[in-house]
């Protein structure tokens, strides 16, 4: 079975629940199955600390990077990284990805991502957006990238906020190919 070779980009926006669950249900996955690099921003420490109270991200098994570490694996598409999940994404984020502007680990990651025509799955969780934003989804859209914002649904009927969140993470999971058990409408 080939490891697939996953980068995860936490941004700087609110939404570190997302983050948390998108790492632990990769955790859960056999070591075997799965290479994991991942990076944050100062930001998304910050936030991270603020909204969980805690610094559980270092206790994640994964290979982390520096936000300027151009020499981490996935900054070159020789690297064969096939998925990139940046959870939560911020506009200012998104709005350097669909510029094509390379000045960090993630906005490089993001270029070789699409340019390798593989995937890349943004996670907005601002709201509303104003039009820059929706052209610069647009932007990203169009070179291949998928917009799935934080948006969690009910039909499952969720009961604690860590549910809630787990709507949008499944989600997530589900556009990386990745198989999960999950609530599955009609089932």
């Amino acid at each position: 079975m080939t490891k697939r070779k996953i980068t995860i980009g936490i941004g700087g926006s609110s939404g570190s629940i997302y983050a948390r669950q998108l790492l632990d249900k990769l955790s859960a996955f056999p070591k075997d199955s799965l290479q994991v690099g991942v990076v944050m921003s100062d930001n998304a420490r910050f936030n991270w600390q603020l909204e969980l109270g805690d610094k559980s991200y270092e206790n994640y098994d994964f290979d982390f990077y520096a936000k300027d570490d151009f020499m981490a694996p996935f900054a070159s598409g020789s690297a064969q990284y096939d998925t990139l999940i940046v959870c939560p994404c911020s506009m200012g984020l998104l709005a350097r990805i669909a510029s094509g502007i390379s000045n960090d680990l993630v906005t490089r990651a993001a270029d070789v991502i699409l340019k390798e025509r593989r995937k890349l799955i943004l996670v907005p969780r601002d709201t509303p957006y104003n039009l820059i934003h929706i052209e610069n989804m647009r932007t990203v859209t169009l070179a291949g990238g998928i917009i799935c914002p934080a948006s969690p649904s009910f039909y499952s009927k969720p009961e604690t906020i860590e549910e809630v969140a787990a709507t949008v993470v499944d989600r997530i999971l589900d556009l990386a190919d990745l198989s999960i058990n999950t609530f599955r409408w009609g089932s």
